[in-house]
C-alpha cells in the first residue's frame, strides 16, 4: 500500500463502534468481536484507576509551526508551545491529566502519551482510538496516570515526531523513595527538521528503497539484551541522499541506522552551545532520561562520574552502577550520580554514526568548560544491557505460565523498504486478539538485519529471561527477544517499530481485546 493510500486509510474515521468489522490476524472461522477504545470495558478500567481520587490537572497544548534557536541556529519546524522540548507535563501518581490540545499545524495530528496505562480512548493512535485532530479543531485527552515514572509525549501521525513535537511527561511518586537533591530530565534528539529537509522528504525518499545493502552483525561484548536467541538472517541494507551507509555499531549487531542527521541534540541544544545544567558538589542528582530520536541509538555517559540506573521506562530497579547507557528510541532510563567538583560532560554519542550530542553538568564557577567533541572515557567502559537490570520487588511480574503467545516476526530491509509484521504492513482492520486477564508473551522475532526498538501501548512488559519491566525494548538483528504482559488493560494497542521511519513503513500492529 502506498503512503498515500495508508494514510487515507488512518483518516476515514474512528474505528471504535461495532469491533466485529475488524479481522483478527492469521485466524479461522468466525472473526471476534474486538473492545471498542470508548467501551464500557474502557471506561469501567479508567474508573478502577481513579478510585484513588486523586485531582484533575489541567494543561493547554498548541502544536504550531514556527521557528526555534538550536542555540546559534535558527530552524523553521514544528512544536509543542514554541519550545523544544516542549513544555513538561508534571503531576503525581493517582491525578488525573486533562489536555486540551490546538492544532495550529497545516495537517491532522494527534498526541500519544508513551508507555503510560491509560484509557485507550485516549492513546493518540489516528484511525484506532480517535480521528486525527484537523487544522484549526481542539480535542481534549483525559485519563488517570496510575504509575509514577519518566515518560513523553509525542504525536502519532506520520512522521511528525521527527519534527519538534515531543516533551517529557513525569509522573511523581508520592512516596518517592529515592533520595536526591536535584532532578536533571534530558531528553535526546537527532534533528534534520529545517536544515537538509523535513520528515516527510525523507520517508518519501526511504521509501523508494535502494539497491544494494549489506554489514556485518556482532553483538560488543558484555552488553547483554537480555535472552535473544539467533534467528536466520535474510540479507543486508544500503543508502540515498537522506540515507545513511556505514553507520555500523557492535552493540546493536550491525547497521545503526537508516538516515543522515546533520545534527543531534540535548534539550534541542547543538553541542557547541549546550544546556548547562548547575548543582553543587557532592549533590546528588536525578537524571531522567528520554530518547526522543527518529532513527537513533545513543550511548550516554557523564564524565568522571559513574551512574546508579534506578529505572529504566518509568519502573524501578534494583540499583545497579554503569559508566554508560544505550538508549534507543522511545526508552527511558534513570540514574542517580554525585556530582564532583567542576564542569563536565554529558556526552550522548549519537551510535555507530560518529557524532554527538552534548550538555554540561557545573559545580565549580572557575572550571573550563569541556570541549564540544569531547567523548569521555566512561563511553568505553560498562554499559548496563537488560540482562544487567532485575525488577524491585514492588513491581516484579508473578511467576505464571503464559496463558496466549503471538509470535511477532519482524520482517523486511532497506532494499525495498518494506518493514512489516509478519510479512504484513499495517493494516488496522487486522488485530491480534488477546483476553482479559490473560498473561500473554509477545514472541518478537527479528528476521531482519536492523535492530527494532519494539514499543508495546498502554501496558508494561517483562523482558526474558530477568523480567525488567519495560514498554520498548531493543530487538537485535537476526535474534529473537520474549516479553510478556497481563493484559489488564482493555482496548485496541498498538505495538511498532520505534524508529519513525520503520514504522511509518508497515512495522506496526494492533493487539484487540475480545470482548
Amino acid at each position: 500500500m502506498s503512503l498515500i493510500d495508508r494514510r487515507s486509510v488512518l483518516r476515514t474515521g474512528l474505528l471504535m463502534a461495532g469491533g466485529a468489522t475488524l479481522a483478527a490476524c492469521g485466524g479461522g472461522g468466525r472473526k471476534p468481536a474486538f473492545v471498542a477504545p470508548n467501551s464500557t470495558e474502557v471506561r469501567k478500567a479508567e474508573a478502577a484507576r481513579r478510585k484513588a481520587g486523586g485531582a484533575v490537572r489541567d494543561f493547554r497544548l498548541t502544536a504550531a509551526e514556527g521557528k526555534v534557536d538550536l542555540g546559534g541556529r535558527t530552524v523553521r519546524t514544528w512544536t509543542y508551545g514554541e519550545r523544544l522540548p516542549g513544555s513538561q507535563i508534571r503531576v503525581k501518581a493517582g491525578e488525573v491529566v486533562r489536555a486540551r490540545v490546538t492544532n495550529r499545524l497545516p495537517t491532522g495530528t494527534t498526541v500519544h502519551w508513551h508507555g503510560l496505562a491509560l484509557r485507550n480512548d485516549a492513546d493518540g493512535v489516528p484511525g484506532v482510538t480517535q480521528p486525527e485532530i484537523k487544522t484549526g479543531a481542539e480535542f481534549t485527552y483525559e485519563f488517570a496516570v496510575p504509575h509514577p515514572g519518566t515518560y513523553w509525549f509525542h504525536p502519532h501521525s506520520g512522521p511528525q515526531l521527527d519534527r519538534g513535537l515531543y516533551a517529557p511527561l513525569i509522573v511523581e511518586d508520592p512516596r518517592e523513595p529515592l533520595s536526591y537533591d536535584a532532578e536533571w530530565v534530558v531528553v535526546l534528539d537527532d534533528w534534520l527538521d529545517g536544515v537538509t529537509g523535513t520528515p516527510d522528504q525523507v520517508l518519501a525518499e526511504l521509501s523508494r528503497g535502494m539497491g544494494m545493502n549489506g554489514g556485518g552483525h556482532s553483538n560488543m561484548p558484555g552488553m547483554d539484551m537480555g535472552h535473544q536467541t539467533e534467528t536466520p538472517a535474510p540479507g543486508p541494507s544500503g543508502m540515498g541522499g537522506h540515507m545513511l551507509m556505514g553507520a555500523e555499531s557492535g552493540l546493536l549487531g550491525g547497521d545503526a541506522g537508516d538516515v543522515r542527521y546533520p545534527h543531534f541534540l540535548i534539550n534541542g541544544r547543538l553541542a557547541e552551545e549546550p544546556e548547562v545544567f548547575r548543582a553543587k558538589p557532592g549533590d546528588r542528582i536525578r537524571i531522567r532520561f528520554i530518547n526522543a530520536g527518529g532513527d537513533t541509538a545513543f550511548r550516554v555517559a557523564l564524565g568522571g562520574h559513574r551512574m546508579t540506573v534506578t529505572h529504566t521506562d518509568g519502573f524501578p530497579v534494583r540499583p545497579v552502577e554503569t559508566d554508560a547507557l544505550l538508549i534507543g528510541m522511545g526508552e527511558r532510563y534513570d540514574a542517580i550520580v554525585t556530582a564532583a567538583s567542576g564542569a563536565f560532560p554529558l556526552t550522548a554519542l549519537a551510535e555507530g554514526k560518529n557524532a554527538v550530542a552534548r550538555a554540561v553538568l557545573r559545580t565549580g564557577t572557575a572550571a573550563e568548560a569541556p570541549a564540544a567533541d569531547t567523548r569521555p572515557a566512561e563511553l568505553q567502559r560498562k554499559i548496563v544491557g537488560y540482562g544487567d537490570l532485575r525488577p524491585s520487588d514492588a513491581v516484579q511480574l508473578k511467576d505464571r505460565r503464559p496463558d496466549r503467545t503471538v509470535r511477532l516476526e519482524l520482517t523486511g530491509g532497506m532494499m525495498k523498504y518494506d518493514w512489516a509484521i509478519n510479512g504484513r504492513k499495517y493494516d488496522p482492520k487486522n488485530l491480534y486478539p488477546v483476553r482479559s486477564g490473560e498473561r500473554v508473551r509477545l514472541s518478537f522475532v527479528n528476521r531482519t538485519t536492523m535492530w527494532h526498538p519494539m514499543h508495546l501501548h498502554g501496558h508494561t512488559f517483562a523482558v526474558a529471561p530477568t523480567g525488567v519491566r519495560k514498554d520498548t525494548a531493543i530487538v537485535l538483528p537476526n535474534r529473537s527477544l520474549d516479553v510478556d504482559f497481563d493484559a489488564d488493560n482493555p482496548g485496541r494497542w498498538m505495538i511498532h517499530c520505534h524508529n519513525i521511519y520503520h514504522a511509518e513503513s508497515g512495522m506496526m500492529a494492533l493487539l484487540g481485546y475480545q470482548a
